[in-house]
């Protein structure tokens, strides 16, 4: 009888001793992680500089010059968001809002929270077309924004206008394949 109860408790202990040592490793590995991350205020003040510098050089419509420097700022310390920020500014300015979105997504790794970068990498995915992703981006604004958030007003309307543009584009297109059926000879 104690043999078998013995014999059941370490069956018991043999199933979930694998799922336990996972979890407790998971945990262990999550709470390092936490500690470890540094807060934006702990950025290199080098980095910060850099940062200034490039955005001096944007300013003066020096953008490949900026963009050197931006990426000298985030090869001193890559947890600038500022920098990515700024960065993807840069690269929406020339037209590239494909790599400005990925600096956007880099920013929001570090800040998922980031109001600016949230707000700006919908401005780049409503100049893409991809507005779907520009929704997602105002519905996670609208949650962080706490007080007045003009920023979600603003993209709801261009997100509006781009929908209307779209659908006027795809009814011209429509409209030109049946005039042009009507128009030839069968």
């Amino acid at each position: 009888m104690i043999a078998k109860r013995v014999k059941n408790i370490w069956i018991l202990i043999m199933r979930f001793s694998p799922a336990a040592i996972a979890l407790s490793l998971t945990l262990a590995v999550m709470s390092s992680a936490s500690i470890s991350g540094r807060a934006d205020k702990d950025i290199d003040a080098r980095s910060i500089a850099l940062v200034k510098t490039g955005d001096e050089e944007a300013s003066a419509g020096r953008v490949d010059s900026a963009i050197g420097w931006y990426e000298s700022a985030l090869a001193v310390d890559p947890r600038n968001r500022a920098a990515y920020v700024a960065m993807a500014r840069a690269v929406k300015g020339q037209g590239l809002n494909g790599k400005a979105i990925g600096f956007y997504t880099e920013a929001l790794e570090i800040d998922p929270n980031d109001q600016i970068a949230l707000a700006e990498q919908a401005d780049a995915f409503i100049a893409k077309g991809a507005l779907e992703q520009a929704r997602k981006n105002m519905a996670r604004l609208t949650n962080v924004c706490r007080a007045d958030c003009g920023s979600v007003d603003r993209l709801s309307l261009a997100i509006d206008a781009a929908s209307r543009k779209e659908q006027a584009q795809a009814s011209a297109v429509d409209l030109k394949a049946k005039l042009g059926a009507i128009a030839e000879p069968k």
